[in-house]
């Protein structure tokens, strides 16, 4: 009896936790989706700031956080990239105001700004690979394929210090493939293909927060790992809420040591990075490529598209259960059918078709 009772206090105890720690969760979310939309104004304390020259738009969220300014450097940066303000905060010495939102804070800091007209945008989807992007590049006229694709190339490690999670020598068709963050981006006349390509890595910079390099730190990835893992799952899922799902699907088989067999590692090598082909044939399984995972165990050589932040953030936060499998069951809306043995994954084939 007395066995029972601790039983049920450690049980209640454990409750009362897990209890708190949503409730906290769930503050959290509230409080950064307020940050994040926040349109209101108030009369609080004024701060001066000093937003030193050449200054990443992170940088600038970590100089306001600090003094205070703001609560969620993370909801800043994403603000700020998805608004008109996006490359506008210039360097200087500001008063701001504790009870000013983030978007006054940013009509602050870019003072007369007259920038280039943009000409034309370019939007790159979340999935994308480079060759697509240059593909998309050559035929807006922005800049040939091949300037591109030497932009890219031409990219080092000093100038971008993740770029050094990506292992030496690794036989990657891309060394930047999964950093190139998906966004829309303004086109001016002074735009360069190297420009651009930069543009896109202080993208990737600006997302990959403190909070989520904590995380997957945690994890034990490097950022490399981080978007390898994301890419599998951008090109994997079409529906939202299935991303942390089959993020679940993949540690569950890479723990039990079983390839992964996603169609998508077959298809990037197969199609050149251009995903014009959507089925693969049993003998092309057998393609020799280390982004192979039908042939090979473990994770591809690299990413095999570039991934957007929420399956990034499916990835650092996967549904725990026991999927080992899964397959489409409506073409159209791209849903999946999750099953936990080979067994069930063929018999519920054979009813769905």
């Amino acid at each position: 009896m007395v066995k029972i009772v601790k039983t049920i206090i450690v049980i209640a105890a454990f409750f009362s936790l897990f209890l708190v720690i949503v409730d906290y969760a769930r503050d959290y979310y509230r409080a950064y989706q307020e940050e994040y939309t926040n349109t209101e104004t108030y009369d609080g304390e004024t701060v001066t700031v000093e937003i030193p020259s050449g200054a990443s738009l992170k940088e600038i969220a970590a100089i306001l956080k600090k003094a205070g300014l703001i609560e969620f450097e993370g909801a800043f940066v994403k603000r700020a990239q998805d608004s008109g303000y996006r490359g506008k905060l210039q360097s200087g010495t500001y008063e701001l105001n504790t009870g000013m939102n983030t978007l006054d804070m940013m009509e602050a800091m870019s003072p007369s700004y007259e920038g280039p007209e943009v000409i034309d945008t370019l939007v790159v989807p979340e999935g994308f690979t480079i060759d697509q992007i240059a593909a998309r590049c050559e035929s807006q006229g922005i800049c040939t394929k091949e300037e591109f694709i030497s932009a890219v190339q031409s990219v080092t490690t000093s100038d971008f210090p993740y770029l050094a999670d990506v292992p030496a020598g690794a036989n990657v068709r891309y060394r930047l493939e999964g950093y190139l963050f998906p966004a829309t981006y303004d086109i001016y006349e002074t735009t360069t293909a190297e420009s651009l390509v930069e543009w896109m890595l202080e993208t990737f910079d600006n997302y990959y927060t403190e909070d989520i390099r904590t995380r997957a730190e945690e994890l034990g990835y490097n950022s490399y790992e981080l978007i390898t893992r994301a890419s599998i799952v951008e090109r994997e899922c079409k529906v939202p809420e299935e991303r942390a799902i089959v993020a679940g699907v993949m540690n569950n088989r890479l723990e039990d040591g079983m390839p992964l067999q996603v169609c998508p590692s077959v298809l990037y090598p197969l199609t050149e990075g251009m995903y014009n082909k959507s089925t693969i044939t049993y003998a092309e399984t057998e393609l020799e490529s280390p982004y192979n995972t039908y042939k090979y165990t473990g994770l591809p050589v690299g990413p095999i598209c570039n991934p957007g932040l929420d399956c990034i953030k499916a990835v650092l936060y996967p549904e725990e259960h026991n999927y080992y499998f899964y397959h489409v069951d409506n073409e159209e809306l791209g849903t999946h059918v999750f099953t936990e043995t080979y067994e069930e994954h063929i018999e519920t084939q054979v009813v769905d078709e």
